[in-house]
């Protein structure tokens, strides 16, 4: 099997990796069915501010703005 050049290595792994993360976040969505799930505005506020931190850590690798550090497994 050939091996990917790599705009097609990119563009393969982008959109499979990219569409995990939007499968994610529609799970944890889900999430929000406070018949099912018991939460407090706090860990929506942790949740989300941890998710921007690593999107905006991610977003600085492809501006070049600098290497941004790998983080640990998020917890509430």
């Amino acid at each position: 099997m050939p091996k990917d050049d790599p705009r097609q290595a990119f563009v393969r792994l982008a959109e499979a990796r990219t569409n995990k993360i939007l499968k994610a976040l529609d799970l944890l969505g889900n999430l929000s069915n406070r018949s099912n799930y018991s939460y407090t505005e706090d860990d929506i506020r942790k949740i989300f501010r941890t998710i921007g931190e690593r999107t905006a850590n991610v977003s600085a690798k492809f501006q070049a703005i600098g290497r941004a550090k790998k983080r640990d497994l998020f917890r509430l």
